[in-house]
C-alpha cells in the first residue's frame, strides 16, 4: 500500500466516526507533506482540525515515513466541490460561473444529486410602456454546467 493509500484509508476510518465532517481535498507531495481540507455540516472548528491531525499522526508510522501534516477547513472563498456542500449552503447567496461563461449571483434555493436551483431579482424593461420593473428569475443548473461556485459573504 502506498503512503497516500494509507493516509486515505486512515482518513476514511476517522471520518466514519465523525459523520458531521467530510473530506474536501487530500494532497500529499513527494516530501510526504500531507494537506487535508475538511468541511462540515455545521462548520469545522479548530478542535476538529486538531483531532483529525492527531488521529492521522497516531495512525502513521513515524519511523517509516518522515511526514508533516496540515489540516484546515474549507475557507469562505473556497469553491464548492461536493453536493453535500451545496446542500449545506441552501439559502445563502452564491456567485456561480457556468461553463458557458455566464456569471450569476443568486440565492441557492435547492440542491439535489443532479444540480441546483438559483433565484434572484433583476431589473428589466417593462413589456408594455417605458421604464423598468423588478422581475423574479430562476435557473436550474446541472453540476456539469457549473465551472465554479462560491458563497458570497454578506456583512
Amino acid at each position: 500500500m502506498t503512503f497516500k493509500e494509507e493516509v486515505s484509508k486512515l482518513l476514511e476510518e476517522i471520518l466514519a466516526d465523525r459523520l458531521d465532517l467530510f473530506l474536501i481535498d487530500l494532497k500529499i507531495d513527494d516530501s510526504y507533506k500531507i494537506n487535508i481540507v475538511l468541511d462540515g455540516d455545521n462548520g469545522v472548528t479548530l478542535q476538529d482540525c486538531v483531532d483529525v491531525s492527531r488521529a492521522v499522526e497516531a495512525g502513521l508510522d513515524a519511523e517509516k515515513y518522515d511526514f508533516s501534516i496540515e489540516v484546515a477547513s474549507a475557507g469562505l472563498s473556497s469553491s464548492l466541490k461536493l453536493v453535500r456542500q451545496y446542500k449545506k449552503n441552501i439559502g445563502r447567496n452564491l456567485k456561480v460561473k457556468t461553463i458557458s461563461s455566464q456569471e450569476i449571483e443568486a440565492v441557492l434555493t435547492a440542491a439535489d444529486e443532479k444540480g441546483v436551483t438559483l433565484e434572484w431579482k433583476a431589473r428589466e424593461a417593462k413589456k408594455i410602456g417605458k421604464g423598468k420593473e423588478t422581475v423574479e428569475k430562476s435557473v436550474n443548473l446541472l453540476y456539469s454546467e457549473i465551472k465554479e461556485a462560491t458563497v458570497i459573504v454578506l456583512f
